[in-house]
């Protein structure tokens, strides 16, 4: 009798035991479909349970694990882009860790950071989608096109200091016009074309399909969006002059986990054809590794020409220089 309770006592101490193994990620908002969707798949494969807690956009998220640190039980982190790297960067927040997969990943430059300290999970082409209703077909050559009066109060963007797409519209925008001056200039030409300016992608993209505003900053996917849930592209997607620039997001492991063995298998998952196969129709961004791509991404816009960032670019000045413009 001892015997049988001292053996159902250690089974469920056992069981306790894996139940309790459970990694913490922070995330963005509109992470989630993926999340659930693909990381079922990691727990049924690992046993490893993954709490994920969102904030918001990309931006926000960073800004909460530098404020919290050690303080908070975060072990991974989705959603840190090419441009918000070099702020996660210099905080120091990550470890190093090269997937075992690494080799998995088709395009060599979609490698931001060759320390890898943030792993590169999916990539898109910032674009300016629009209603079809509205503009038709909207043929428009270059961006300094949008500060037309015709184009007056149509134009929802997000915030660069909270929102990752935000940032790299900036940043889309400063490479195109290259002069602080120009790049000055162009936004301030721009500001009556602006209805509003949100602290993220979500909130943008729920007012442009209220109809609010015909136009926003989003990505050049979009069209592949429309169709594959209406059975028609109602959101075209402009990258006036072919001339695109193309957010990478990363994923990486903060330095003080307690689960990195936990943590590693994870980054490994997150470029693995389990999840990548769900990338497509959850993230509307294109996967790292080579997958069959679904019929609705036939009407996803590519860029003829790729802006580089140079490694020195200041951000921070960027930021300030937008910010002077907006609120002036």
């Amino acid at each position: 009798m001892k015997r049988t309770v001292l053996l159902i006592l250690l089974m469920f101490l056992v069981s306790s035991l894996v139940l309790s193994e459970k990694l913490v990620v922070y995330t963005y908002d509109s992470l989630l479909p993926l999340a659930r969707e693909a990381f079922p798949k990691f727990e049924e494969l690992t046993g490893i349970e993954v709490v994920v807690r969102t904030y918001g956009d990309a931006g926000a998220v960073l800004s909460k694990v530098i404020a919290e640190r050690e303080k908070s039980d975060v072990d991974v982190v989705i959603g840190i882009d090419n441009l918000l790297a070099k702020r996660a960067f210099e905080e120091d927040i990550f470890l190093s860790y090269k997937p075992k997969n690494a080799d998995s990943i088709v395009d060599k430059s979609l490698i931001f950071d060759p320390q890898w300290r943030l792993t590169p999970y999916d990539y898109g082409a910032i674009a300016i989608i629009y209603d079809h209703a509205e503009y038709g077909k909207l043929d428009i050559e270059s961006l300094d096109q949008l500060t037309e009066k015709r184009f007056r109060r149509s134009l929802i963007i997000q915030d660069p200091r909270t929102s990752s797409t935000g940032l790299s519209f900036v940043m889309w925008t400063y490479l195109l016009h290259q002069e602080d001056e120009d790049f000055v200039e162009f936004w301030r030409n721009l500001k009556d074309s602006i209805l509003t300016i949100t602290f993220g992608w979500d909130d943008a993209f729920e007012k442009f399909e209220a109809g609010e505003a015909p136009m926003m900053v989003s990505y050049a996917t979009d069209g592949a969006y429309s169709y594959h849930y209406y059975g028609k592209v109602y959101y075209g997607a402009i990258i006036p002059g072919g001339k695109g620039y193309v957010q990478i997001e990363g994923a990486g492991i903060c330095k003080w986990t307690d689960n990195l063995e936990a943590a590693q298998k994870f980054i490994d998952f997150l470029i693995s054809p389990e999840c990548q196969n769900s990338i497509p129709l959850n993230q509307w961004m294109f996967p790292v590794i080579e997958i069959d791509l679904p019929e609705a991404f036939n009407y996803a816009v590519k860029p003829t020409e790729l802006l580089s960032v140079p490694e020195n670019i200041d951000i921070e000045k960027i930021i300030a220089l937008w910010e002077s413009v907006i609120y002036e």
